[in-house]
């Protein structure tokens, strides 16, 4: 709880306040595999991701799943669904072992969120999530799949070591093949190394020329 104090939605709460936060939440740890919530569950609780790799998902007609977005710490996971008072509308799962702070969001909205300051960090995290969104269909609709896979690895490279490629694959909506088909035409290229499961970045710059 203590790292938390510096997270941009708890940084203005006074020592009281905080110890107040303490008592109405609790640090929860998953195992990989562990459903955090499905598609229509009751969202009681406002979670915080504070370790590990969450995947976010819905499921078609087949029993697919369409990846959504994978989410990584520290962040405020669908917070939107605790303002709105909705149901879920994704499940999400864990692919990594996990920690996530709980947080009774009854409590928590009126109790905290009538503090201007939270109430601001809660809309901008809101943003955060928008911009997501807005990167999603940027992403899928507008650039081909050599753009979207650079546009990953700039962006996701301090992560992508711990990323499988099958998961990559599915967050940019193409087949593992064409994951590696485009990692090492990048790799001919100089822009990127592969060492074992660690991509390296080496040409920034020409990754970007991709897709900006």
């Amino acid at each position: 709880m203590e790292k938390l104090k510096s997270f941009y939605l708890f940084k203005h709460l006074t020592d009281a306040q905080f110890k107040r936060l303490e008592e109405i939440s609790n640090i929860m740890d998953y195992k990989k595999g562990t459903i955090l919530f499905f598609e229509g569950d009751e969202a009681k609780n406002m979670i915080v991701l504070l370790d590990g790799i969450l995947q976010v998902y819905k499921t078609d007609q087949k029993g697919n799943k369409v990846i959504l977005h994978h989410f990584f710490p520290v962040d405020v996971i669908a917070e939107i669904v605790n303002l709105e008072h909705m149901r879920y509308p994704a499940s999400a799962e864990f692919e990594t072992d996990g920690k996530a702070l709980v947080i009774n969001y009854e409590h928590f909205e009126n109790e905290f969120l009538k503090n201007p300051e939270v109430a601001f960090a809660f809309i901008k995290s809101l943003s955060k999530k928008i911009k997501y969104l807005e990167n999603v269909i940027a992403t899928n609709m507008v650039m081909n799949s050599t753009a979207r896979v650079a546009k990953f690895i700039c962006e996701h490279g301090h992560e992508i070591s711990s990323l499988k490629k099958s998961m990559i694959a599915a967050d940019l909506n193409m087949t593992p093949e064409t994951l590696s088909r485009i990692l090492k035409k990048l790799s001919t290229l100089g822009l990127i190394e592969k060492r074992k499961e660690e991509i390296v970045i080496l040409d920034k710059e020409g990754l970007e020329t991709f897709y900006l």
